[in-house]
């Protein structure tokens, strides 16, 4: 300011008037700051008060600038409250705004792909601290993330500096950016260095209020801030002012500090010695000014002293001092960037807002997103390796929460156990190795824990938007609503949703296809309830033909002929006991059902096995009403109501990948829907009887789920599609694929489905047997009673009744019979 002030008045003789300048520290204190200028309004008689970094200290002395009609001159970077020329029309910001510096930190932040930083800023100094969520905006968007804010004092002692450095340096970031004081700065670095934080993986970022003061520090200080980058305000070097002005001060400093280190002039400096400057020409008499047209510099009071101060227009230090409409300066738009080596630091090159890094500013300046168009970096421990930004974490405190699905019902996919009931769970499957195979394409490690939840996949989702999971690793279908809730990352499987089928394959045994109408149970019985009847109407009628007398051979032949020849005929006319009549017409009526049952299956067995596969349309589905099934859990059934117009009725649930070949070979369900790399892996297992049929739907594929704005997800979706391009996911799915046995559909339990069984027949098979033996008994009670109570006659032999009986099976066995007895 006594530059300023010098240099206006040395080039203006004959100027009447000469400003005195009475200094007063506020130490940042605004209860001194408004002591100190009540003061020196009263006493001294001040004609403007420039000062205050805070707008803290700016405000409450702007109080009295509404009193005494005083310009109140604002040297704060921070931008003005809303409306302060309303509440405040005496204060005026000649502070150029720097909030740009936070985009430019964040270029950094991007230009190495850092996705995790943590900030370190000053608690206690509002002009510090007043710019942490302007960082907190740019670091979002370039896609990184705030991993912990760490406030600190000024007047904290090193103890408490290191307790809270510890508790950073046993996480897995190790990018820091430091937006404190110069003096808190110091301290910061000094204890980062002896607690081995300056080497090796780790990165440190300062901002304008330390890079523009590093030359002010001792080499002490210096030593310990090796390979910190920096971001500074760039004023032209074209201005010839500018570059007199560092000439002569640093000149004065050293006359007057003479031991002290040699500061290069910063933003602040600059700012004040246009600030002072400004003031001295309003009081003068601004040309664009009432007063100086109408000549009252003499008389010119505080209202007068302010017009002219806001219609001020030089060229500063900084630039055009030119305020706006809304008494603000232009903003800084450029920063040169630096990097501390040795004693001092390196000019890398700057960035410009809206252009990026260069290393020169004029018109044939190359720009770039990247810092590497800046050449070499010095980075902590060593200039060659580019910091990873982050470590292997001592504290397993910061893993991702991680969904997965418990219920899968493809567990190829995703497949969930515990070593013991309420133990560690066990999760594998295809899409847990390829987020194994993702995560090693990372360019840092990434920490999680796998946490199994049961229900929908929507409500797994939702689990990520309400924060209990950070991401859902699994079979999950990437869908509109879901990406409600969260984002998804490049699909690592097939999109699409087919109708698979079942279809029955023509047989190599056609020779024996005439046995397929009825069940191997159900040919038995047949056989024995054939033989039965016959044996009881053979028994029963023997005694009245002579047919069925003869060799034992014979009547066996003469049985079992007539057992069978009754599946065609009654004979009803040759039987002469009712009781015979009444088994051989039940039986015939059984006869008579199984027959054209088993004509019925054969004939269908016949068509069916000389029709090729056909294809089964969407339409006609929905048109029959037939049933369909789907994943119980997914998506599919809300798309078929909604979207294709199924009848909610007519969508049946899966649980299980058994399920829908069940539900297929019955005919539960005539066609399911499921997604693509389901439907391959089906088929990879079951290739004969199963197939799809109809066009492919479009839907998405399988993806892992994260939060919206996920520092995680650009990186996660570029090394899916590494794994891709690098053949490994193919590798996996070949894996998958090739570990099914392929099979047919006799690898389902029920491979008999077109075969009719005993549950058919039982009935019929219990009346004509119950009919049978009921006949038996009843001529067995009668035959015995007659023999046993018949009368004999005087001359009459009476017969021995076991000969009797024998008499039934021919003269041999009676001859027999008569011998041995």
């Amino acid at each position: 300011m006594e530059m300023a002030l010098k240099d206006f008045y040395g080039r203006r003789t004959s100027l009447r008037h000469y400003l005195t300048l009475h200094v007063r520290n506020s130490r940042g204190d605004p209860i001194r700051a408004a002591s100190s200028a009540k003061i020196l309004i009263e006493k001294h008689h001040a004609r403007a008060i420039i000062g205050f970094r805070t707008w803290q200290e700016a405000i409450l002395v702007a109080q009295l600038g509404n009193e005494y009609h005083v310009p109140i001159v604002s040297l704060a970077n921070k931008a003005p409250p809303l409306c302060a020329s309303c509440q405040w029309p005496f204060l005026v910001s000649a502070a150029r705004s720097l909030d740009t510096q936070m985009k430019a930190v964040a270029a950094i932040i991007q230009s190495w792909q850092w996705r995790k930083v943590n900030i370190i800023y000053e608690d206690f100094n509002p002009a510090i601290s007043g710019i942490t969520p302007n960082i907190i905006t740019a670091i979002k968007a370039v896609d990184a993330e705030i991993n912990e804010l760490l406030p600190l004092s000024p007047f904290s002692a090193y103890p408490s500096i290191s307790e809270k450095l510890e508790s950073l340096k046993n996480g897995q970031c190790r990018v820091f950016i430091v937006h404190t004081s110069i003096t808190l700065a110091s301290k910061i670095f000094k204890e980062a260095s002896e607690m081995g934080m300056m080497g090796k993986d780790f990165v440190w970022i300062t901002t304008n209020d330390i890079t523009s003061l590093i030359d002010s520090l001792n080499a002490s200080s210096i030593s310990s801030m090796q390979g910190v980058l920096g971001v500074k305000s760039y004023f032209s070097t074209s201005n010839k002012r500018l570059k007199d002005f560092q000439s002569r001060f640093r000149v004065m400093f050293r006359l007057q500090y003479p031991d002290g280190p040699l500061p290069e002039p910063g933003t602040s400096t600059f700012q004040a010695y246009d600030a002072a400057w400004a003031v001295a020409l309003a009081l003068e008499g601004n040309p664009y000014s009432k007063s100086s047209r109408n000549g009252c510099v003499d008389k010119m009071n505080g209202e007068e002293l302010l017009e002219n101060i806001l219609k001020s227009k030089f060229e500063g230090l900084t630039g055009a001092f030119n305020f706006s409409s809304e008494r603000k300066l232009a903003a800084v738009h450029i920063f040169r960037v630096v990097n501390v080596v040795g004693k001092s630091y390196r000019k890398l090159g700057f960035w410009t807002e809206g252009l990026g890094f260069s290393e020169s500013i004029n018109k044939r300046s190359n720009y770039s997103k990247s810092m590497n168009i800046l050449g070499q970096v010095f980075w902590p421990g060593g200039p060659w390796s580019v910091p990873k930004g982050w470590a292997i974490p001592t504290s397993h405190a910061y893993g991702l929460k991680i969904g997965v699905p418990e219920g899968s019902t493809f567990k190829e996919f995703v497949n969930v156990t515990f070593d013991r009931p309420g133990g560690n769970a066990i999760i594998s499957g295809f899409s847990i190795e390829v987020f194994n195979a993702t995560l090693a394409f990372l360019p840092y490690h990434l920490p999680y824990d796998f946490i199994p939840l049961n229900g929908t996949y929507d409500h797994l989702v939702e689990q990520i938007h309400v924060q209990n999971l950070d991401a859902v690793v699994g079979d999950t279908a990437i869908v509109s609503n879901r990406c409600v809730h969260a984002e998804f990352s490049q699909p690592y499987a097939e999109s699409g949703l087919q109708m698979l089928i079942y279809i029955k394959t023509k047989r190599s045994d056609r020779a024996w296809l005439f046995l397929k109408p009825f069940t191997i149970y159900l040919w038995a019985l047949t056989g024995v309830i054939n033989v039965y009847n016959g044996f009881v109407v053979w028994l029963i009628e023997r005694n009245h033909h002579p047919y069925f007398r003869g060799s034992i051979r014979n009547q066996i032949g003469t049985m079992l002929s007539l057992s069978f020849t009754t599946l065609f005929s009654l004979n009803g006319e040759k039987l002469h006991s009712n009781l015979s009549r009444m088994a051989m017409a039940v039986w015939l009526f059984v006869a008579l059902v199984l027959t054209q049952s088993f004509t019925a299956s054969l004939t269908t067995l016949l068509t069916v096995q000389s029709l090729d596969p056909i294809n089964v349309d969407m339409e006609t589905l929905i048109k029959t009403g037939a049933k369909v099934g789907c994943d119980a859990n997914s998506f599919v059934g809300n798309y078929l109501e909604t979207v294709e117009r199924f009848d909610p009725k007519n969508i049946v649930g899966m649980h299980t990948e058994d399920d829908y070949g069940q539900a297929l070979i019955k005919g539960e369900i005539k066609a399911a829907f499921l997604e693509v790399p389901y439907v391959k892996m089906y088929l990879a297992k079951y290739c004969e009887g199963f197939t799809t049929s109809g066009p492919t739907l479009k839907v998405g594929g399988f993806g892992f789920a994260f939060a919206r704005n996920s520092p995680y997800l650009p990186d996660i979706s570029e090394a899916i599609l590494r794994v891709s391009e690098t053949g490994k996911l193919q590798k996996l799915w070949h894996s998958l694929t090739s570990s099914l046995n392929c099979s047919g559909s006799t690898a389902h339990p029920d491979d008999t489905h077109d075969s009719l069984g005993l549950n058919s027949f039982w009935g019929l098979f219990v009346i004509t047997g119950g009919t049978s033996t009921i006949a038996l008994f009843i001529f067995i009670f009668h035959h015995v009673r007659h023999r046993w109570y018949q009368p004999s006659s005087k001359g009459q032999h009476h017969h021995n009744p076991v000969n009797d009986e024998l008499l039934m099976f021919g003269p041999e066995i009676q001859n027999w019979n008569q011998s041995y007895l």
